[in-house]
């Protein structure tokens, strides 16, 4: 399997895994947590189709990538997506494509490395501009709900992945049509295999301000949001990069109803969107 080494911890390498297939113009795949790049499936299999060369990365401590206990924070997310496409001489026309945490990877890349090579960016399911409630940020989400997370994970990670689960795709409503109990299973499975110390630490990783990147973008950006989302609520997260023009060159798509993974519940709806914006 295909690795580029981003650092190192101690005696170990630090190692970002990635796949690369297809041809013509690159699309770089960044996923949430706490899944791995094949949590695009439905995705890729229609960028492929449509003749794109569609590369997705596990983020460190997730998937196959090597699970430290360092780099938690953007600014090493934002590096290390940098040297995965640097080490694969991606030097224009690349789109790049984030879901939940990875918007933040979008988000802060164009806010510190510029756009130079970045022709379009896609943000799904987006956790910019700033999820926490500050005095200067009233429509954030109170501390105490992370704090309440993070006692969770400590006290059993395997239950919080089940109960997130439930709401990362909103089973109560959806589920068996949009999300069956195998493909559920599958993703508890994949989160159950990510780093415990990942997994507790990036809590605190969602809390970033992104309010100094987001003037910055410069390139054509689409955000798909589902207004049903019950992990970055629409009305503090993407509503509010619409309502309030926070991002100059912006697509704005409602998906009705869609929870937060909208790319495993609504498919057709995230590639109607997604697919004909890469081509323009």
């Amino acid at each position: 399997m295909p690795y580029v080494t981003v650092g190192a911890e101690n005696s170990a390498d630090i190692k970002i895994h990635y796949n690369d297939h297809g041809a013509g113009k690159p699309v770089v795949l960044i996923h949430g947590y706490p899944l791995d790049g094949n949590s695009w499936e439905k995705q890729e299999r229609e960028l492929l189709k449509e003749g794109w060369r569609v590369i997705s990365y596990d983020r460190r401590g997730f998937g196959e990538s090597s699970q430290p206990t360092t780099g938690y924070d953007y600014d090493t997310f934002a590096a290390d997506l940098k040297a995965l496409l640097d080490h694969l001489a991606l030097e224009e026309d690349v789109a790049l494509v984030g879901f939940s945490m990875g918007t933040g990877e979008v988000t802060r890349y164009l806010g510190t490395y510029g756009s130079d090579g970045v022709s379009k960016a896609a943000l799904l399911g987006v956790i910019p501009p700033f999820l926490l409630q500050t005095d200067d940020n009233e429509k954030g989400v109170p501390q105490e709900v992370f704090d309440g997370i993070k006692e969770t994970v400590v006290k059993d990670r395997y239950l919080w992945f089940e109960e997130f689960f439930k709401n990362f795709y909103n089973t109560d409503e959806l589920a068996p049509e949009r999300i069956g109990d195998a493909a559920l299973h599958a993703s508890f499975n994949v989160a159950s295999g990510a780093s415990p110390y990942a997994s507790y630490a990036c809590v605190d990783t969602w809390l970033t301000d992104f309010r100094g990147d987001l003037p910055k973008f410069d390139v054509p950006t689409l955000v798909v949001h589902g207004t049903a989302d019950r992990i970055l609520p629409f009305e503090a997260t993407a509503q509010r990069l619409r309502d309030e023009n926070l991002i100059a060159d912006l697509e704005f798509v409602e998906v009705e109803g869609g929870p937060h993974n909208i790319a495993w519940t609504h498919p057709d709806e995230v590639n109607a969107a997604l697919l004909p914006f890469l081509a323009k």
